[in-house]
């Protein structure tokens, strides 16, 4: 599957006789197939009149672990081996879906947060087992585990870009308006008040965005960050966890847009 200069398919790019100049690591945003697309669709415009050639690598529902312990290892190896020398650029998408879905975000959340005055009151507290700070230092490893590989696979001239989403509503909406499972229903299991929901979700953002900002500092000539929070308004998202077309198109633009253009990206 391809859009203009955007390749979700390895064969298909070869078959196309093209070659990456930009490696795209990721998750939903980066995969999102329904229709509009992705971030990717509107990034590929971006850098369009570069003549860069974008292939992704990943999937829908993809954790950071996922790229170097996990299912997408071997093709992120693969792919760093065969192309890494010419990549101009290597873009990760990940961490949203280390925390995105009951089975993830209610561990993480007291027992009964209905006496909650803020969101800190929601979240469980120390460095133990299904805490914050536990899941936070695991995403963090498997970052940079997976910007070890790039740095040792490609020039000292490409880049790494990182991005760390927006605050997402918990409304409890999934795909074409069905009922999600992703945020809203591990909060109202915890007791999260609904005046706090949408608080708990800006402190998942505002420290996952810390904890990436920590690893542009690895290499801050190669390593950046796009700080994509407080672009979209409500009714920008599609639903709990993903953006409209014209939401991902304001985060290209507004967001990545200036980085790539200093990267020369652009």
């Amino acid at each position: 599957m391809n859009f203009e200069n955007v390749y979700w398919d390895w064969n298909r790019m070869q078959s196309d006789h093209h070659m990456p100049s930009i490696l795209a690591i990721g998750d939903s945003w980066f995969w999102y197939p329904f229709p509009g697309g992705s971030l990717l669709n509107p990034l590929g415009r971006v850098v369009a009149s570069k003549e860069h050639y974008i292939l992704a690598i990943g999937n829908n529902g993809a954790e950071a672990f996922d790229y170097v312990y996990g299912k997408y290892a071997k093709s992120v190896r693969a792919a760093l081996s065969l192309h890494g020398s010419a990549l101009s650029s290597v873009w990760i998408s990940g961490g949203g879906n280390d925390f995105a879905g009951i089975n993830d975000l209610l561990p993480l959340l007291n027992g009964d947060c209905r006496k909650a005055t803020n969101a800190g009151d929601c979240f469980r507290s120390g460095d133990g087992e299904r805490t914050l700070n536990w899941l936070l230092r695991k995403t963090a490893e498997s970052y940079r585990a997976l910007i070890g590989q790039i740095l040792a696979s490609t020039d000292s001239r490409s880049k790494v870009v990182m991005h760390d989403y927006d605050y997402a509503f918990p409304t409890g909406k999934g795909v074409f308006g069905n009922r999600g499972s992703w945020l809203k229903p591990a909060l109202d299991n915890a007791g999260v008040p609904a005046g706090l929901q949408h608080e708990c979700i800006r402190h998942l953002i505002d420290r996952l965005t810390v904890t990436l900002q920590d690893l542009t500092r690895i290499d801050p000539q190669r390593i950046f960050l796009v700080d994509s929070r407080n672009t979209l308004a409500e009714a920008d998202w599609a639903n709990e966890l993903h953006p409209k077309p014209a939401g991902f198109q304001k985060i290209a633009l507004r967001k990545w847009q200036p980085l790539l253009k200093n990267l020369e990206l652009a």
